[in-house]
């Protein structure tokens, strides 16, 4: 599987749970359930964000040979990062859920753009044996940082 049907498959799957996290969000009454429902949030973008920059934007970078092309995807990652962690640090469940859903509105917003423009530049600049090769390593680190069945 190429690197950007991994990524297109995952962006899918956040986009349902973002759905889900969307339809709670009037029932929690707390700040502990909305920082929980950041914490899932976030424990899902991080190893997809890391994917992306290590691994596919690493690999654009190198094909246009033009450092800082890809300024703004980092800038996107970072911000929604910030933006995650702030719900920790809201005071009021209004404030929590007012971030949550910024959050998740910019990660939706991230994800559309990187389908839009990223993902047709990584096809045009890569050849199909290296997308495929990028989709085994996204494997290959998956699989090493899944805690194993015993």
């Amino acid at each position: 599987m190429k690197i950007t049907e991994v990524l297109v498959t995952e962006h899918a799957i956040f986009r349902g749970v973002f759905e889900q996290i969307e339809r709670a969000l009037p029932g929690c009454t707390t700040l502990s359930e909305l920082r929980t429902m950041a914490g899932i949030v976030e424990g899902l973008l991080r190893p997809h964000a890391e994917t992306e920059s290590h691994i596919a934007y690493a690999a654009l970078d190198q094909a246009l040979a033009q450092r800082g092309q890809l300024d703004r995807l980092y800038q996107d990652h970072h911000e929604i990062d910030a933006s995650l962690k702030n719900v920790g640090q809201a005071r009021t469940c209004a404030e929590a859920r007012q971030l949550l859903e910024t959050s998740l509105r910019a990660a939706r917003e991230h994800f559309l753009y990187e389908e839009r423009e990223v993902f047709p530049l990584l096809e045009h600049w890569l050849q199909a044996e290296s997308l495929a090769e990028l989709g085994r390593a996204w494997f290959e680190r998956r699989t090493e940082t899944q805690p194993s069945a015993q």
